[in-house]
């Protein structure tokens, strides 16, 4: 299987933030991310949602800039502008032609530098996110997740939601905006990646002509891996249609030597239309439309779920289905022909995932957060290949255990009631 070899420098500023490039030649685009090394998990639980909204109200303005001259620019050039926050990171990011960079590091690197967060934005901005957190707990998967990722890692911020809660959002002001931006968007917090037709030196000028000169504040605190539980959550919601429930045991950190085990595993049971738990509970029994494992990895925990939306009185039933395939991972080897396919639907996903420079940038900037060294694509693959049935096994029998499974089941409950002996693999 002929792979390229990947155009990529990387280079560190003497105040700690990262550069990384990927040139290639052969597109006409490019794409460029500020990467901050702080996510929700850096909130203290009064502040939860912080770092969600403080990547909102950049885009209200900055010194040089107003809100609508953020978005005008950027469509002049027929560019797009995108901000995200998730647990560990905070991004910001653009996609445009190669000539059109100059513009687009520069509308980054002024949000990122001199937002205003003017007070009367803060209090319009505040309405805005209370209406996405209403937005979200009106659907019914999201609230699941919510209810179960809390029970997971109660205690910790991994188990916060990034949004925040109504009431911490209300609270939200511009001194503690701009607190926590002096602290978390400092240069030794900073990774800056781009992907596409571009070469390592036109990037580093412009990082350096807009970072260099700021000053790093030091390593963030950590707050440490969070303690797992495995609460058992029935939550009654007479106004839907469906039950939703999610199932889920501990998983390994994103970094962790089994890592390509634990995806094939994943895939195995959950990841794609061929997976066990897709053809016995959808295509066998017609239990469920969705139905899918996930993994959520983070730098220090992990998690594998299992989502599934069925009817009030089959809950038992995907229930007892989910179990019954724990049990058979841990009894007896996945069959050769399975876990071939299991790891070609990997591989392929996985080379398809870096087609387009934006995944390539996202990529760079991973690897960079998660493992400080970047990984080719022969390497990644090798990993994929080099999982055993033996691996696979052992891994089912360490995490698929009664007294680690959490479960979450939302919708009208109908006197539904889970005891875990139920749940014993």
């Amino acid at each position: 299987m002929a792979t390229e070899t990947r155009d990529i420098q990387k280079h560190v500023l003497p105040n700690g933030l990262v550069v990384i490039t990927e040139t290639m030649p052969h597109v006409r685009s490019v794409s460029v991310g500020v990467w901050v090394r702080n996510g929700s998990r850096r909130e203290v639980p009064e502040e939860n949602g912080l770092a969600h909204f403080m990547e909102h109200m950049v885009f209200k303005g900055t010194e040089r800039r107003s809100a609508e001259a953020i978005a005008r620019e950027m469509d002049s050039v027929g560019g797009m502008l995108d901000a995200f926050t998730s647990k560990e990171q905070i991004c910001f990011n653009a996609k445009v032609l190669d000539e059109h960079l100059p513009i687009a590091f520069d509308v980054i690197a002024d949000l990122v530098l001199r937002p205003k967060f003017d007070s009367e934005d803060v209090k319009k901005e505040r309405q805005v996110v209370l209406e996405e957190i209403k937005m979200d707990l009106d659907n019914p998967e999201y609230l699941l997740h919510e209810i179960f990722t809390r029970g997971f890692w109660p205690q910790h911020s991994l188990g916060r939601p990034i949004l925040g809660t109504p009431d911490t959002v209300k609270a939200f002001n511009r001194d503690s905006l701009f607190t926590r931006f002096r602290d978390w968007f400092a240069p030794d917090h900073l990774v800056v990646t781009a992907a596409g037709n571009v070469t390592h030196e036109q990037v580093l000028e412009l990082v350096q002509r807009e970072f260099g000169h700021m000053n790093p504040t030091g390593p963030a605190e950590s707050n440490g891996a969070p303690r797992t539980e495995a609460p058992i959550h029935l939550e009654a919601k007479r106004d839907l249609e469906q039950v939703h429930l999610c199932i889920g045991v501990p998983s390994v950190p994103l970094g962790h030597e089994d890592r390509f085990a634990v995806a094939v595993l994943n895939n195995l049971l959950g990841g794609g239309m061929s997976s066990r738990l897709f053809q016995n509970i959808r295509e066998k029994q017609g239990l469920a439309y969705a139905v899918f494992s996930e993994l959520t990895p983070y730098s220090d925990a992990g998690m594998m779920t299992v989502y599934a939306g069925t009817a009030a009185e089959t809950v038992g039933q995907v229930i007892d289905l989910t179990i019954q395939e724990f049990r058979a991972l841990k009894e007896s080897p996945v069959p050769e022909e399975e876990l071939r396919r299991s790891k070609n639907h990997l591989k392929g996903s996985l080379m398809l995932s870096l087609e387009s420079t934006s995944s390539r940038m996202s990529n760079l900037a991973r690897q960079e957060l998660y493992f400080g060294r970047f990984y080719s694509l022969d390497e990644i693959l090798a990993g994929i290949e080099a999982v055993t049935h033996e691996e696979l096994q052992s891994l089912a029998q360490r995490y698929f255990q009664a007294g680690l499974i959490a479960v979450t089941v939302l919708g009208p409950l109908n006197g539904f009631t889970l005891d875990r002996s139920r749940l014993a693999c």
